[in-house]
């Protein structure tokens, strides 16, 4: 069974939070906290968290399941990042707007991870928790007993 999604799938909720950060940057401005001696650093955490995200969807792709959010999965992937946490993709996600927040040197950005960590719980993580219950069972609620849903 499919459901349909109820937003934007979390790439675009990525992509608009990055949009909205680089805005806050251009256009309302707190306070530069970083000069540009700190560019490699947020080029490295971009680097990194595209790669956190690359990992696990991988794994998805070993275990023949779906990473398409609100999609039913076959499998339930528990290795490699999934050892310490459900949302491994997410995470990597947040280090990436952290990246954009190093790369712009601005406080305004670093504000984006709090606004993309809730509503990506509220309107994919929490549904996609509902569908893996559903799904797997006693199975997903141990695992969820045992792995953090972030970090």
């Amino acid at each position: 069974m499919m459901t349909k999604t109820k937003g934007p799938i979390p790439p675009v909720i990525l992509l608009l939070t990055i949009l909205c950060g680089t805005g806050l940057h251009y256009w309302m401005p707190l306070a530069k906290v970083l000069d540009e001696s700190w560019d490699k650093v947020g080029i490295a955490l971009i680097i990194l968290g595209v790669l956190v995200v690359i990992g696990p969807a991988i794994a998805f792709r070993r275990a023949a399941t779906t990473v398409r959010p609100f999609h039913d999965s076959s499998a339930l992937v528990v290795s490699g990042m999934y050892r310490y946490t459900r949302n491994p993709m997410y995470v990597g996600m947040v280090v990436v707007l952290i990246g954009v927040a190093v790369l712009l040197g601005d406080l305004s950005p670093f504000i984006m991870p709090f606004v993309f960590v809730p509503v990506l719980t509220v309107r994919v993580i929490k549904h996609e928790e509902q569908m893996l219950q559903e799904s797997f069972g006693d199975d997903y609620r141990e695992l969820m007993k045992s792995v953090r849903r972030w970090i």
